[in-house]
């Protein structure tokens, strides 16, 4: 199925159109300001939302991601980063390399992806979605020894669903969430009771699972 000229994964790779080498956090900004949150909280949950290695970015945007989910919650228009953050610099390779991955998911979830259930581009719906993102970056934040993929997911399906105005795909990111909060649960509690050994059996029991 060819894409829309507005589809998401069109979208996304026009952030890097006239890039030359690098790109900086506040130019991604900058050019999404006018499509609101959606665009922006997919971008900086890309790097550890996905598959693609890049370490030490779950910390930092994870950071960006609290800030984002305040301003949702206070009822902000357009997402504002600040000055520092907006002075990061990386590659345009990389970013390539994780627009890439991130435009396969994007294609398939088009399809299932439409405007339904506005609700979610509500006033309640920023706020209630809002702190779902502060909760979910909080996540990405902690040094947890597994991964930061499933919380950062749920902020790149909630930005999806900012963007396209599809509520029922906000619901499914919503319960997405609640079992990211479970399963960081589990994981404290193993540190607490069995150490660091019990956590490296979780995970590698998880791998053998999936």
């Amino acid at each position: 199925m060819e894409r829309s000229q507005n589809s998401l994964s069109n979208n996304l790779f026009s952030v890097l159109d006239g890039v030359a080498e690098r790109i900086s956090v506040g130019m991604v900004a900058d050019r999404v300001a006018d499509k609101g949150f959606g665009i922006l909280l997919i971008l900086l949950s890309l790097p550890s939302a996905l598959p693609v290695p890049a370490p030490g970015y779950s910390t930092p945007f994870g950071i960006l991601l609290v800030v984002l989910g305040i301003q949702m919650v206070i009822g902000r228009v357009q997402p504002w980063l600040p000055e520092k953050a907006r002075k990061k610099e990386f590659s345009k390779e990389r970013a390539e390399k994780v627009f890439r991955s991130a435009g396969k998911i994007l294609h398939k979830m088009e399809v299932l992806v439409r405007p339904r259930m506005r609700w979610i581009n509500s006033r309640g719906g920023r706020v209630f979605f809002g702190a779902v993102v502060i909760g979910m970056a909080s996540l990405m934040i902690l040094p947890i020894p597994l991964t930061n993929t499933l919380p950062a997911f749920v902020i790149f399906v909630v930005g999806i669903s900012l963007s396209e105005d599809d509520g029922l795909m906000a619901i499914g990111a919503f319960v997405l969430g609640i079992l990211a909060a479970a399963f960081y649960a589990y994981i404290i509690y193993l540190l607490a009771t069995v150490g660091m050994d019990g956590v490296v059996q979780f995970k590698e029991w998880i791998k053998d699972q999936l």
